[in-house]
């Protein structure tokens, strides 16, 4: 799985004129499953997730040492399949690596679930909608997570 993380003051996420999830301080984490993603793939990332310490602590000196559960933020989960975009051929993406639609949405609306089930109020985009999302990048503050990488 991988996701990128946004710092945010706010951001929101809209589907035909309609605002499906909206929050204020927190992450903002567009979401993407690959091929062979798995139950512990998900729960590594989540665990990254909710623990990064990229809030600013109460001393007020800049440091990031806090977590977004830390500070009582929320998540706004979007699903994001073009992170799996690979452009090492031609000028199109493939999106071969990305899971197949119908196992990526149960892959994504588990990580909401078990976000939630953490106690972190958890906001969504809509799966394989046309989303239009916006944001206050705080910092701005931006991390890219592969699992991949965890192995």
């Amino acid at each position: 799985m991988r996701a990128v993380v946004q710092r945010v003051s706010w951001a929101k996420v809209e589907v035909d004129g309609e605002v499906t999830g909206a929050i204020e301080r927190g992450l903002l984490v567009y979401l993407g499953a690959g091929k062979g993603d798995g139950d512990a793939e998900r729960a590594w990332l989540l665990a990254k997730v909710l623990g990064l310490r990229i809030f600013e602590g109460d001393d007020g000196k800049g440091k990031m040492d806090r977590s977004v559960v830390d500070v009582g933020g929320a998540l706004l989960v979007v699903s994001q399949f073009t992170l799996y975009g690979d452009v090492t051929k031609g000028r199109r993406p493939s999106f071969d690596g990305a899971m197949p639609p119908e196992e990526a949405e149960r892959a994504y609306d588990a990580f909401v679930r078990d976000a939630r089930a953490e106690g972190v109020r958890v906001e969504t985009g809509r799966f394989r909608a046309d989303m239009k999302v916006s944001s206050l990048n705080d910092g701005p503050v931006t991390i890219w997570i592969d699992t991949a990488r965890s192995r």
